[in-house]
């Protein structure tokens, strides 16, 4: 099932709507934020643990919840 309101904000706390609309288009799942989640936070540690890259809706995640080199 699909991302909800309650779901993006209990993983990532109060967001702007322009955010929440972005995730929700997605059609990704909690597990997958929160798989996105871990990526952005800590991406070595995870490529150390052998895990293969992000594809597909979490990729997508990702790209969203990382901020282009322009904006920050």
């Amino acid at each position: 099932m699909g991302l909800k309101q309650s779901d993006i904000t209990a993983i990532l706390g109060p967001v702007d709507e322009t955010l929440m609309a972005e995730l929700l288009a997605t059609g990704a799942t909690a597990s997958e934020l929160a798989e996105a989640i871990a990526w952005v936070n800590n991406d070595e540690a995870l490529i150390g643990e052998g895990r293969h890259l992000p594809a597909g809706r979490v990729a997508a995640l990702i790209d969203i919840l990382t901020p282009d080199d322009d904006e920050e």
